[in-house]
């Protein structure tokens, strides 16, 4: 199921914690800062945080600015991002600024917690989830129901931690923040656990006034047909060099990536790369990495169309290609229609030697744009 980008955004001391014992809020951030964040707000369809945040430091979560909310309706959006708190137990105090202050509310919780909440009184929408809190159902159901395709995170560390945990942050931006707290009992980002393999990709960093932002994606592709963060990604590289395709009458334009299981990408390529007229893009791909690289054995490969299972301007098609490549795990965005070969199936090509395939139907159009010309 399709899900949110969901942007997590925390500041933190040099010594990586949130906050320290005292009876006032830490401030980490600086002004300049402090306007960023509200910028990224008004930019988001949804911000939440969970119930310890609301509970520690009664926020308000609002767009500050009066020409950012302007600009908001002027775009046909609410004045206000949709506020959204979890909480497993609905255990919370209906007299928090969070309630009444902005826009519309929703309040993600279990069964029992629903319960709880509604006994409360909250003013906001109660959503059970099932006996237990799942951060998938909470996230499809934002997708589907509230319509939110950005979500920023705001806290606190739990939060942050489990969402990273389940491969389900999208986006890291973390501000630095030029102080030690140093205190063992202060709250940290982020709680030990296991967390996903490889390093993250440095995508900014920027120093505004004294503190410093960095944004961060996830690389380390998912395993099976679990879908990370990562993946979406990766596919959505494979939709951008499809459009660096020569254009062609007689055949797609397709991207691919491979990517090793720790995050490395192994190689990219794209249709009639080079100037070779029948070259496909994880042909051109796999051409580049060594046969015998022991990474291919973990990676997948992420093909903006699904590798083809018959071709006639080579002998073996790139669902064979792939598998004798030694990959096992492929993920595309559009199944290959009837326009050139009758009943492609390269996904049963490839199921049939051990591949596991994902698609990702999000990113149909993407991948279907630099072909439009070939329809009907």
């Amino acid at each position: 199921m399709p899900l949110p980008y969901v942007l997590l955004s925390a500041a933190v001391s040099l010594d990586g914690y949130l906050d320290d014992t005292g009876p006032e809020r830490l401030l980490l951030s600086s002004p300049a800062d402090f306007d960023r964040v509200d910028e990224v707000r008004a930019s988001v369809d949804a911000i939440l945080v969970g119930a310890g945040t609301i509970r520690a430091d009664n926020p308000r979560l609002l767009v500050n600015s009066a020409e950012r909310r302007a600009a908001r309706v002027a775009a046909g959006r609410a004045e206000y991002p949709l506020k959204v708190t979890v909480s497993a137990t609905g255990e919370l105090d209906p007299a928090a600024r969070f309630w009444h202050t902005g826009g519309d509310k929703v309040l993600l919780t279990t069964d029992e917690g629903a319960r709880r909440a509604r006994t409360l009184g909250l003013a906001a929408g109660v959503v059970p989830l099932g006996a237990a809190f799942d951060w998938r159902a909470a996230l499809e159901h934002l997708h589907d129901r509230r319509g939110v395709r950005r979500l920023m995170v705001e806290g606190g560390g739990t939060v942050h931690t489990q969402l990273l945990r389940r491969e389900l942050a999208d986006e890291l931006q973390l501000v630095l923040a030029p102080l030690l707290v140093g205190d063992p009992d202060a709250p940290r980002l982020f709680g030990p656990g296991g967390y996903q393999s490889g390093r993250l990709r440095l995508v900014e960093s920027r120093r505004i006034e004294d503190v410093v932002l960095a944004r961060y994606l996830p690389t380390a592709p998912g395993t099976g047909d679990r879908v990370a963060a990562a993946d979406r990604h990766w596919l959505a590289l494979a939709c951008e060099l499809a459009e660096l395709c020569p254009p062609s009458r007689t055949a797609f334009s397709v991207g691919a990536v491979v990517v090793a299981a720790d995050g490395t990408e192994l190689a990219r390529g794209y249709s009639r790369e080079g100037g070779d007229p029948a070259v496909h893009a994880e042909e051109a791909a796999l051409a580049k990495i060594t046969p015998d690289d022991p990474r291919l054995a973990g990676a997948t490969v992420y093909s903006s169309l699904e590798p083809c299972a018959r071709r006639a301007s080579r002998p073996v098609p790139c669902a064979r290609l792939i598998l004798d490549a030694g990959a096992r795990r492929v993920v595309t965005a559009w199944r290959e229609p009837d326009t050139f070969v009758p009943g492609a199936d390269g996904s049963g090509v490839l199921a049939a030697g051990g591949a596991v395939v994902v698609v990702l139907p999000e990113y149909e159009e993407r991948a279907k744009a630099p072909n439009r010309h070939l329809e009907g």
